[in-house]
């Protein structure tokens, strides 16, 4: 069971290692989530950092399934274009953006806005979802347009955004602050949170989970499945094929 373990770890870990090359520039989908004032989120950014806007990745963009990946530190320039959902359309009649820096990591789901992969798009035709922290100090409460009166509500909650790769000493909020900047020192190497990541070596997050690999295993034998040998022998041949290629 313990080889059957290991084989279905390499499976999935080889599958969700794929991820997204996205462009410079383009649209995604925007969500919004609210964190704790001063909460150090999967990056292991400065507490400080929340003062300011920053963004949770969706994870196949983030580029890790846990902790630190590349797009840690990085920072967006996202443009609202409409509502993702509103009947009828709604257009704004202000165009906002804001900038924000990559704090956290939004987990993949299939059925979530989060879900998109390299091969196959969220519910919103995205492959990328950024998750803003908001309700923010750091953002105006009316950063989203709405029209109550028409809709019977503010939020319509998932837009259509533009986003834009910008620097964060030039762009961001939090540039001119030093204790929202880099990573919390008491994490060590479980933190990874650049301040103006440009994707070269030097300045920029490794992938957390291709980096250290697969994890142990540590399912409790007595809940153990057992699995017929003729998928064992399966899952060992998809596996080599993959090394192999």
């Amino acid at each position: 069971m313990a080889i059957v373990a290991l084989l279905l770890s390499l499976l999935v870990y080889s599958v969700r290692s794929e991820w997204i090359d996205y462009p410079s520039q383009g649209q995604a989908s925007l969500t919004h989530y609210q964190i704790p004032r001063d909460y150090v989120a999967s990056c292991g950014c400065a507490p400080s950092s929340t003062h300011y806007p920053t963004a949770a990745l969706s994870q196949f963009a983030y580029g890790s399934n846990t902790s630190y990946g590349p797009a840690c530190g990085k920072c967006f320039k996202l443009t609202l274009i409409d509502p993702v959902v509103a009947n009828p359309p709604f257009t704004p009649s202000v165009t906002k953006s804001i900038v924000v820096k990559i704090t956290d990591l939004c987990p993949f789901s299939a059925e979530s806005w989060c879900g998109g992969t390299p091969s196959e798009p969220n519910a919103a035709g995205a492959f990328l979802n950024f998750d803003l922290a908001f309700p923010s100090r750091a953002i105006p409460d009316n950063f989203f347009p709405s029209d109550e009166a028409l809709y019977g509500y503010k939020d319509f909650g998932v837009w259509n955004v533009k986003y834009e790769t910008v620097s964060c000493n030039v762009d961001w909020a939090g540039r001119h602050d030093n204790t929202a900047l880099g990573s919390v020192a008491a994490l060590g190497d479980g933190a990874c949170c650049p301040i103006d990541p440009t994707g070269g070596v030097n300045d920029t997050c490794p992938s957390y989970s291709d980096k250290n690999g697969i994890p142990p295993n540590t399912a409790n034998a007595s809940h153990s499945v057992e699995i017929p040998d003729y998928l064992v022998q399966f899952l060992g041949l998809i596996i080599s094929c993959m090394f192999w290629y």
